[in-house]
C-alpha cells in the first residue's frame, strides 16, 4: 500500500503491516518554498510538497505528483517487481511539470485515473485556483481539456472520483465517468451546489475547427439524492462527498454508491444513495438542457438533433465509419459546446436514499462496500466514515412492506485523536479495511465476531453476515463450512429458532456488578445491549424473596440509551436491578446490578473527620489509619464493609494534587487505548 503525505511517499507491506515502511523524502526546494511564502501562502499548510496523486504506471513503477509548494511536479518511483525486493526510490532525472495533473493548492479536491499510460485528471491548473479542467496528459494521444472559463461546462467544481466504465463490448465505446459537485446555473435559486456525473470518450480527439484540443464528447447530468416528503416537497442532499463503484459480474453495469451531505447550516444531514448504470445511461441518452423562451428558462431541447448524436464515441457501435471526433460535422461540435448538460437528472434506486442521518452530531464523509455471502443470501455491508473519526458498519435489509430496514452493526473509533476520515479501501484478500485521515493511516478487521458475546443468541441477534454461531463461539462464517451446528439468520435474527439448545447460556453470560450510592445523590446503572435494535426494560427486586417489578420513567428515574439514571437516591432504592433486552420475541438479561445505598451522614463523617481525629501521630507510631476506617469502627457493623468499599473507590479516583512535583512519575497509559473502541451500542439518530 502506498501513502502520500507532505514531503513523503511511503510503502507499507500488507503482508506484515508492523514492518518498518519504506520511505521516500520528496520535498520542494528551499528556493521554491521561499517563493511560496513570499506569495502569501502558509509555510506549514501550503508551502510544502503535498503528494496528491499516486497511480500504478506498470509492474515496476508508480507515477506520483505533488503540489511542489505551489509549483506542481511529477516523477516516477521504482517499486521493484515484488514486495520482497524491498526496492523503493525516486527517479529524479525523470522529474517533470505537474500542471494539469496535480493542483497547486493542497486543499483542493482532485480525481484521476491512469488508463493505457494516459493520465486523466479533474484538477485546478492555475496558481489562483480559478481554472478547473478535466485534463488528458501523457500517452500518445493529443493532450485534451474541457473548454476554458466556460461555466456551462464546469463552474467552480470539486472533483470526487473518476472511473472507467465500458458501455459495450466495443472498446471504442469506452467512457470515463467523473463524479463532482459544482455551483449550478440552472437551480431555481442560483447559485446552488449540485452533485454531478460527467463523462467523456477515451478516444476523443477534439474538434477540427471548433473545440480544438478540447473534449467534444463531454456531457454531464445532475445526481439527485433526496427524501420525498408527505407534502410532495423533497429534502435534498446536494453536497457530494465520496463515491464507491461496486463491481458486478457484468463490468458494464457496476453499482454506484455515493455519500451526500446537505447544503447550508439550517438543516444538517447526510445520506447514502445508490444508482444503476441503466438509469445513468438513460439520462445521457435523453433530452439535452436548453435555455429558451422570454425568461430564458431551462427546457428540454426540441429542435433537430445533429448526427451523430452529441456525446457519441467515434468508431463505436453507432458510428463505425467515423474513426475520430475530428470527422464530426461542425454542427455536432457547436452543439456540444453550448449543450453539455442533460435536462433530466439521475435519481437513485427506488427514488430514495439507502441510508439517512439527520440531527446527528457528525456527517458522513466516505464509503466502502463489501459483498458478503451468508447462509441466507448475499449482502452488501456498508462501511461509512464520519467527520469525527469513526467508521460505521451498516447493512440494509428489505422488509415485507417493500420498505428498507437499516441495521447498525457497530461503530468503531479508528484514531486515538479524532480526525475526519478521508479515504477507505477494502482488501477482500486480507479481510481488512484501511482507513486514512489527515493524522494517519490505520486498519481494522472487516469482522470482529468475538465482540458479539459468548452466547448463540447474541451472535444471532447481531445479524452480522460475516459471523455465525459454530456451537461454541461466534466466529467467521464461511459458506464451505461443513459444521452442522453453525447458526446464522441475517434477515430475521431469530435466536428462538436458530439457537434451540443453546439459549440457556444467554442469561448466564449477563454482566453482574455491585454498585454503591449515597442517599440524596445520583447513581447511574449502565446497560448496553449488544444489538442497537433491542428493546430495553429495567426490573427491580429489593430482596431475594420479593417479586420483580418494572421501573417506569418518572421524576427520579431517567432511562437513556446507555442505562438508567437514579436521581435523589433513597435508602429504599437498594436492591437488585436487572436490565433485560427483547428483540424478535427473544428476551434475555444483559446485566444485573446490586445497588447499595449508604447513609449520607455516615459517609460524610467518614470522608471529612473532625480535626480532633486528625492529630499528628506520636513518635514511633506506625502508618496512620485512614480516617474513614477509624470512624467506621463507631458505626453499625452491617454498614462498615460497605463504607470501606465505597471510600476505597472514592480515594482511588481522587485527582492528583496540583502541588505534585513536576518530575513525579506518571502511570503509563492503558494499552487498550490504542485499540479501536467498539461503539456498536450507540446508533445515531435517524
Amino acid at each position: 500500500m502506498y501513502v502520500g503525505s507532505k514531503d513523503y511517499v511511503l510503502s507499507l507491506d500488507l503482508h506484515d503491516i508492523n514492518r518498518e515502511p519504506l520511505i521516500i523524502h520528496w520535498a520542494a526546494s528551499p528556493q521554491r518554498i521561499e517563493e511560496c511564502v513570499l506569495s502569501g501562502k502558509d509555510v506549514n499548510g501550503e508551502c510544502g510538497n503535498f503528494v496528491r496523486l499516486i497511480q500504478p504506471w506498470n509492474r515496476t513503477h508508480l507515477y506520483v505528483c505533488g503540489t511542489g509548494a505551489y509549483n506542481p511536479m511529477c516523477t516516477y518511483v521504482n517499486r521493484g517487481r515484488r514486495a520482497q525486493d524491498y526496492i523503493f526510490y525516486l527517479e529524479p532525472e525523470r522529474l517533470e511539470s505537474g500542471k494539469g495533473k496535480c493542483p497547486y493548492d493542497p486543499k483542493l479536491d482532485t480525481a484521476s485515473a491512469l488508463i493505457n499510460e494516459e493520465l486523466y485528471a479533474g484538477v485546478y491548473i492555475d496558481f489562483m485556483g480559478t481554472d478547473a479542467a478535466i485534463f488528458r496528459t501523457l500517452g500518445k494521444q493529443t493532450a485534451m481539456r474541457t473548454d476554458q472559463y466556460n461555466s456551462r461546462w464546469l463552474n467552480d467544481p470539486s472533483f470526487i472520483h473518476a472511473e472507467l466504465i465500458p458501455d459495450s463490448a466495443e472498446r471504442n465505446d469506452d467512457k470515463l465517468y467523473f463524479f463532482f459537485r459544482e455551483r449550478s446555473a440552472e437551480a431555481p435559486q442560483s447559485p446552488a451546489v449540485y452533485a454531478r456525473i460527467g463523462r467523456i470518450c477515451l478516444n476523443d480527439d477534439g474538434g477540427h475547427c471548433c473545440l480544438v484540443n478540447k473534449w467534444s464528447t463531454f456531457l454531464k447530468a445532475r445526481l439527485v439524492c433526496s427524501v420525498p416528503g408527505e407534502d410532495g416537497i423533497e429534502t435534498h442532499f446536494d453536497e457530494l462527498q465520496d463515491v464507491f463503484v461496486q463491481q458486478t459480474q457484468d463490468v458494464r453495469n457496476p453499482v454506484i454508491y455515493a455519500v451526500f451531505t446537505s447544503s447550508g447550516s439550517v438543516f444538517r444531514g447526510s445520506a447514502v444513495c445508490v444508482y444503476s448504470m441503466a438509469d445513468i445511461r438513460m439520462v445521457f441518452n435523453g433530452p439535452f438542457a436548453h435555455k429558451e423562451g422570454p425568461n430564458y428558462q431551462w427546457m428540454p431541447f426540441s429542435g433537430k438533433m445533429p448526427y451523430p448524436r452529441p456525446g457519441t464515441c467515434p468508431g463505436g457501435t453507432f458510428t463505425p465509419s467515423m474513426k475520430s471526433t475530428k470527422d464530426y460535422p461542425d454542427e455536432v461540435i457547436n452543439f456540444m459546446r453550448s449543450h453539455p448538460l442533460m435536462y433530466q437528472a439521475v435519481y437513485p434506486l427506488q427514488r430514495r436514499p439507502l441510508v439517512v442521518r439527520t440531527g446527528a452530531p457528525y456527517r458522513l464523509t466516505t464509503i466502502a462496500v463489501d459483498q458478503v455471502d451468508a447462509a441466507d443470501g448475499r449482502y452488501e455491508v456498508l462501511f461509512l466514515g464520519t467527520d469525527r473519526g469513526t467508521v460505521q458498519k451498516v447493512i440494509v435489509l428489505p422488509k415485507d412492506d417493500q420498505e428498507l430496514e437499516e441495521l447498525m452493526l457497530e461503530e468503531v473509533e479508528v484514531f486515538k485523536d479524532p480526525a475526519p476520515v478521508k479515504t477507505m479501501t477494502i482488501s477482500s484478500k486480507r479481510q481488512q479495511l484501511y482507513v486514512a485521515s489527515a493524522v494517519g493511516v490505520t486498519h481494522l478487521s472487516l469482522h470482529r465476531c468475538q465482540a458479539y458475546g459468548a452466547a448463540c443468541a447474541d451472535c444471532c441477534l447481531a445479524r452480522d453476515p460475516y459471523c455465525a454461531w459454530d456451537g461454541q463461539a461466534c466466529s467467521r462464517y464461511t459458506a464451505s463450512s461443513k459444521r452442522r451446528s453453525r447458526r446464522q439468520d441475517v434477515r430475521h435474527g431469530n435466536p428462538i429458532r436458530q439457537c434451540r439448545g443453546f439459549n440457556s447460556n444467554a442469561n448466564k453470560n449477563a454482566v453482574e456488578s455491585v454498585q454503591y450510592g449515597v442517599a440524596g445523590s445520583a447513581a447511574f446503572l449502565e446497560c448496553q445491549p449488544r444489538s442497537p435494535q433491542a428493546t430495553v426494560k429495567w426490573l427491580f427486586q429489593r430482596d431475594p424473596g420479593d417479586r420483580r417489578r418494572e421501573i417506569r420513567a418518572e421524576d427520579r428515574f431517567l432511562r437513556t440509551e446507555q442505562g438508567l439514571l437514579l436521581r435523589a437516591l433513597q435508602l429504599s432504592d437498594r436492591g437488585l436491578y436487572s436490565c433485560t433486552a427483547t428483540e424478535n420475541n427473544f428476551k434475555h438479561v444483559v446485566t444485573r446490578v446490586q445497588l447499595h445505598v449508604l447513609g449520607r451522614d455516615a459517609v460524610h463523617a467518614a470522608l471529612f473527620p473532625p480535626l480532633s481525629m486528625s492529630a499528628p501521630p506520636p513518635p514511633g507510631a506506625g502508618p496512620p489509619t485512614p480516617p474513614y476506617q477509624e470512624l467506621a469502627q463507631l458505626l453499625a457493623q452491617p454498614e462498615v464493609g460497605l463504607i470501606h468499599q465505597y471510600c476505597q473507590g472514592y480515594w482511588r479516583h481522587v485527582p492528583p494534587s496540583p502541588r505534585e512535583a513536576p518530575g513525579a512519575p506518571r502511570s503509563p497509559e492503558p494499552q487498550d487505548q490504542k485499540k479501536p473502541r467498539n461503539r456498536r451500542h450507540h446508533p445515531p439518530d435517524t
